[in-house]
């Protein structure tokens, strides 16, 4: 019975689909596509008709539409899509407002009617042709990011619009400003993005207002080559640009349709000539559209058709026709067959590769365009799966043909940047250096010209750890007040996080400055350097201790006693040589290395001079090999060798230049070392850091400080200031570059430019031009002092001649002390005789003793200096006599009579 009631059913639809093979459509519109022309509706219209003419898709079916026009009456549109439901339709295609899509898919889903849509909605149970609002807004994402946005704004005018915002701002780590607009706003808002300079937009309105805004843009003069501006739209194409094309002004975004396709070509001829037949009384807006390009819309609404009818062919003639009404609301029962159907349909229309996913458009391809001079070119393309590829880097960011005159900051900086005073220069002239040679050739290669001025606070771009604002040329970067930044600026992370840096031009790391350590004086008794004044006073100690004990032990031996004259047996006596003058005399002889006519003889004082020999051994060896180094080698007092010393020590203070990235590494550093320095130089200020580096330099030069600086920066000091040098090697590496805004399309360019004048040596002949200039380096002398020796001077070793002479003076004082004792002893000796041989009282006086003398014979008495005199003849003019003059004695035995 079942299967008779089954055979008839199916039997019925047969006949009914036979006697009426008839597909119907509906489509819904704006109110105003009524009255005046409307591209998609004319569009969808052309689909229909070339799809009754394709009977491969649909053979001996004939699809008829039927059009309702709306307005942003919700009421009015239930009403419009229950009247078409009621015909019998069996697929709507929905406008691509929001608000109402949503009225019509809820009618749609509860009917089992496929609702194809062709805005950027994403209802339940809809087919919708549009790309999947979540991959477009990850294809915006990806190019925020590689632009390098840090800080943008964004212009909407739908709460539906194809930015989720909340998604944005959780996606890319930027300064985001939101403003929601309308045609009458567009000028208020776009001034104040201008206040607040704010280059990078975001602009995601209606197509029919874009011409609106771009007005606004122009009045606003915000038309140049520094903004950037990306729309949301699909139909750049067809927004009449022209007056932002010879402006420089950077406008990109996506399209969906290939205009370069050829199919898509083939169709655009067609559509044109249907538009041509068809609606000839609309000539005056016929011509206002473009036959070359197609609006987003009309491609997906021509798109949507053909989706439908794949989808459909699948499922017919086994499906039924629709019946159902709003009123009775009851499903269709071939409904849910046929959205099911379509939504597995893989085709690739207009709009590219089409492919669904639970009713969202999942299969699509974006390509990335970009305004030029002359026309809009593809740069790249977007895709779900590969997601972002720039084809043309080049075109994207292709500055090289610009004639355009760039805001350059720098800051005056030795031998980087410095400056003509005269009323002779202005302008550029004013400025000249390292640095400004590298720009005037990155400006040629590149090809543009540049005005070049100081930042007003005079510093490089630190951040404040408190308040987080930056400062010096970081934040007119920053500001967008300046286009490139030049001069000794160090690439650092937190700077790299808030501008652009090129590739670095020189690289280079931190050091320390120090005034040159001191030479030791050479001073007259250098000689007795080798040893300490210590070990000078405890060898003289060690002399005298030893001779002491020598004298005392040669006493107590009896080896050391020796008879005088041996044979006299009725005198005998003994002596001893040991007497403390000959212990004396024995010592420092050893000691000299000289010897003595003194030997010892007991076993006692062999071993005492064997002990003093040794000693006398090492001591000697040691100043000799001593010697040699301190007198022929240079040394140097150097209280610091790197930078542990500077930092264990607290009598040389130290700093660096404040705002500066060297100051930043300090205080950020995670090195136990560089952290202790930090807090002593951040507790000692006003000390520690200066505002140039020709304050630093100059407190180096003073004395006791060292200066923590860039070590390019010290090799052009140390090679022109002979007093001051480096000391240790560098605590870190890092390089200068040329800094630009987040996302300047000047970086790359620069860059490339700055690693062909490396690979070309231009940069290495301008480093030695302003860094090894022989007129105005110092004659340094080698470092290599252990090479070579230096020559022995009088200053090294006169103190041995002073040591001489003072010895040659002592000894004839001694000598004169010698013979004027003598000449006394003889004196008395005289006299005592003269009392003896007269038996007079010793107090006779003189002129008696010569009148009781009468009968021997005496030379004339002469004074001491008469003496010394005649010594003194005898020792220069009678050197060849073998007998002296004596002294005047009086000997008995000697005397001759009368």
């Amino acid at each position: 019975m079942e299967l008779v009631i089954f055979i008839l059913t199916y039997l019925n639809m047969f006949s009914f689909i036979i006697t009426e093979p008839v597909i119907k459509v509906g489509a819904i519109f704006p109110q105003e596509a009524e009255q005046n022309f409307n591209y998609p509706e004319m569009v969808f219209q052309y689909a229909v008709h070339k799809l009754n003419l394709d009977k491969s898709l649909l053979p001996d079916t004939q699809v008829v539409h039927h059009t309702q026009y709306i307005t942003n009456d919700s009421f009015q549109a239930v009403q419009k899509v229950c009247n078409l439901i009621h015909i019998g339709v069996q697929a709507i295609f929905s406008p691509s407002n929001s608000a109402l899509a949503a009225h019509i898919n809820s009618i749609c889903a509860e009917l089992d009617i496929p609702d194809i849509g062709t805005g950027r909605s994403t209802q339940e149970f809809s087919i919708n042709v549009h790309p999947s609002k979540q991959y477009v807004n990850y294809a915006f994402i990806d190019v925020i990011q590689y632009l390098n946005w840090t800080r943008f704004g964004i212009l909407y005018e739908k709460n539906y619009g194809i930015l989720a915002l909340n998604q944005l701002s959780r996606s890319v780590q930027s300064e985001l400003h939101i403003r929601q607009v309308s045609p009458t706003s567009y000028f208020s808002v776009l001034k104040e993005f201008k206040h607040k300079e704010i280059h990078n937009i975001i602009i995601d309105t209606n197509s029919a207002d874009i011409a609106i805004l771009l007005k606004n843009i122009l009045q606003q003069q915000m038309n140049e080559y520094k903004y950037q501006y990306l729309f949301t739209s699909f139909d750049l194409e067809t927004f009449d640009l022209e007056d932002f094309k010879y402006n420089f002004v950077n406008i990109t975004s996506f399209r969906l349709v290939d205009m370069g396709d050829v199919a898509v070509k083939e169709i655009l001829k067609d559509i044109d000539l249907y538009n041509r037949r068809i609606f000839k009384q609309n000539q005056t807006v016929f011509k206002q559209q473009k036959s070359a390009v197609i609006e987003t819309n009309a491609a997906l609404m021509f798109d949507s058709v053909y989706v439908f009818a794949i989808g459909l062919q699948s499922i017919y003639p086994l499906i039924n026709l629709s019946n159902s009404t709003c009123d009775d609301e009851v499903p269709w029962n071939g409904g849910l067959s046929l959205i099911n159907y379509i939504n597995a349909v893989e085709w690739k229309g207009l709009t590219g590769p089409i492919q669904f996913k639970e009713g969202q458009r999942v299969q699509f391809k974006l390509d990335l365009i970009k305004l030029k001079q002359h026309s809009i070119v593809k740069v790249g393309e977007w895709t779900p799966q590969n997601h972002l590829n720039i084809t043309e880097p080049s075109l994207f960011f292709d500055t090289g043909s610009m004639n355009v005159t760039l805001v350059v900051i720098t800051i005056l900086e030795t031998p980087y940047v410095m400056m003509r005073y005269g009323k002779n220069f202005t302008g550029n002239e004013r400025f000249y250096g390292f640095c400004v040679d590298i720009l005037e050739t990155v400006a040629r290669e590149v090809g543009f010209d540049y005005i070049l001025d100081l930042v007003p606070d005079r510093k490089y771009g630190a951040k404040d750890p408190e308040t987080g604002q930056w400062n010096g040329m970081v934040a007119e970067l920053m500001k967008y007040k300046a286009d490139l930044a030049v001069g000794s600026m160090t690439i650092t992370y937190a700077r790299e996080s808030v501008i652009d840096f090129t590739k670095p031009f020189m690289n280079l790391g931190i050091s320390i400055l120090f005034k040159v350590p001191t030479t030791q004086p050479n001073r007259l008794f250098s000689f007795l350097n080798p040893l300490a004044i210590e070990i000078w006073i405890y060898v003289i100690a060690a002399y005298l201790l030893v001779s002491l004990t020598i004298y005392i032990v040669a006493k107590l031996s009896p080896m050391e006693w020796q008879f005088i004259i041996p044979c006299d047996l009725e005198n005998i006596t003994k002596r001893n040589q040991f007497s403390f003058s000959d212990s004396l005399w024995f010592t420092i002889g050893t000691l000299m290395q000289q010897g003595s006519d003194i030997h010892p003889k007991a076993v006692s004082t062999r071993i005492i001079t064997s002990i003093w020999g040794f000693f006398s051994l090492i001591i000697v060896a040691s100043y000799t090999a001593n010697l040699a180094a301190f007198l022929t080698v240079e040394r140097m007092m150097n209280p610091i060798e790197n930078a542990d010393d500077l930092a264990s020590q607290t009598e040389i203070s130290y700093g660096t230049l404040e705002s500066g990235s060297t100051m930043t590494f300090f205080r950020d550093s995670m090195i136990e070392t560089y952290k202790k320095m930090w807090r002593i130089m951040d507790n000692k200020r006003q000390l520690a850091f200066t505002t140039t580096y020709e304050d630093g330099i100059r407190r180096v030069n003073q004395g006791n400080y060292a200066f923590l600086m860039e070590s390019t920066m010290l090799d052009y000091i140390v090679q022109r200031d002979c007093n001051l040098t480096q000391i240790g090697g560098l605590l870190d590496t890092k390089g200068y570059g040329i800094a630009t805004p987040k996302g300047s399309p000047w970086r790359d360019k620069i860059s490339l430019a700055i690693l062909e004048l490396q690979e070309k040596g231009d940069i290495q002949m301008l480093y030695d031009k302003w860094w090894k200039n022989t007129d105005e380096t110092c004659k340094r002398k080698s470092s290599n002092k252990h090479s070579k020796a230096n020559a022995l001077g009088l200053e090294s070793i006169g103190g041995v001649f002073v040591v001489l002479i003072a010895g040659i003076l002592i000894a004839f004082i001694v000598a004169l002390s010698e013979f004027l004792i003598n000449f006394r002893n003889q004196e008395n000796t005289k006299r005592n005789h003269q009392c003896i041989s007269n038996k007079n009282n010793c107090n006779t006086s003189t002129a008696s003793i010569v009148g009781d003398a009468q009968d021997d014979y005496r030379q004339p008495p002469r004074s001491l200096w008469a003496e010394v005199f005649e010594e003194l003849r005898f020792a220069l003019w009678c050197t060849n006599k073998r007998q002296k003059p004596q002294l005047r004695t009086c000997c008995e035995k000697c005397q001759i009579n009368k």
